[in-house]
């Protein structure tokens, strides 16, 4: 009965000790999963946001040849969608000949220094429902009162920001898995049916946010020349420099939600 009783709270403690790790060790593992307080309203949602591919082109068979030409690293899709148009004819080709096009500066690629999720990056939203002097709880849901926008974007200024976002984008969307896009609006009238109770004497309070990704890192420019010489054909970027920058990703058609209930 002993050896009984002495196994039972061994195998208790050791549950008790490991569980914290457990937990640690799946949030680390996916620090992007979607909490229990943030939901979905891709269908509930009364104003129709439009999808926001991630912008990535693959490079056509002269772009790769240009891009494996070079020790830098190119991402951005509007360099490579520019490489995809170019051609390059056999007459130009000649023994001799030497061309260089100047493409200008370009930002060639982002590198990531942090993504992180802020799932109550901006409220949108606050319901209530005053329950004091009612005989029995009721219950509330969430229910948006007026149209709301959420507008993201860059940390500061930086040079050919359009195409830095792209690439800022692509990256947050490819890391997280969640539907990203800089603009994101919640209609009026949108509901969800989720409910929450308030206890008599008390008044509830629904907050609702929309998450966002917050994106930082190192964008590198460079001016990119095509050069054609000998027969042969190559990209070359000269000045090349670094900046950092941050962004702020807003998280479409989902919403994080905080109840409160105060006397």
């Amino acid at each position: 009965m002993k050896r009984r009783v002495f196994m039972t709270l061994l195998m208790t403690a050791l549950i008790l000790t490991f569980q914290p790790y457990a937990n640690a060790e799946d949030k680390a593992e996916n620090p992007y999963k979607i909490p229990d307080s943030a939901l979905s309203i891709s269908k509930e949602n009364t104003y129709s946001n439009g999808t926001q591919d991630l912008p990535y082109l693959h490079p056509s068979e002269l772009a790769q040849e240009f891009l494996n030409s070079t020790d830098e690293k190119i991402t951005n899709p509007d360099l490579i969608r520019l490489l995809n148009e170019s051609h390059i004819g056999n007459p130009l080709l000649g023994i001799g000949l030497r061309v260089s096009v100047y493409l200008g500066e370009w930002p060639l690629a982002y590198e990531t220094a942090g993504t992180e999720v802020n799932w109550q990056y901006q409220k949108v939203n606050t319901n209530y429902l005053d329950n004091r002097g009612a005989q029995s709880p009721a219950q509330m849901t969430y229910s948006q009162d007026q149209q709301k926008k959420v507008t993201g974007g860059l940390t500061a200024a930086i040079p050919n920001a359009e195409a830095v976002r792209k690439m800022m984008m692509i990256h947050a969307g490819e890391t997280t898995g969640l539907p990203l896009s800089f603009d994101t609006v919640i209609g009026q009238g949108t509901r969800k049916n989720q409910t929450y109770n308030v206890s008599t004497q008390q008044v509830g309070y629904l907050h609702s946010y929309v998450p966002a990704i917050h994106e930082k890192g190192n964008v590198t420019y460079g001016e990119v020349y095509v050069v054609v010489k000998g027969g042969k054909k190559r990209l070359e970027v000269k000045n090349i420099t670094q900046q950092g920058i941050g962004a702020w990703i807003p998280v479409q058609d989902y919403l994080s939600f905080t109840y409160m209930a105060k006397n």
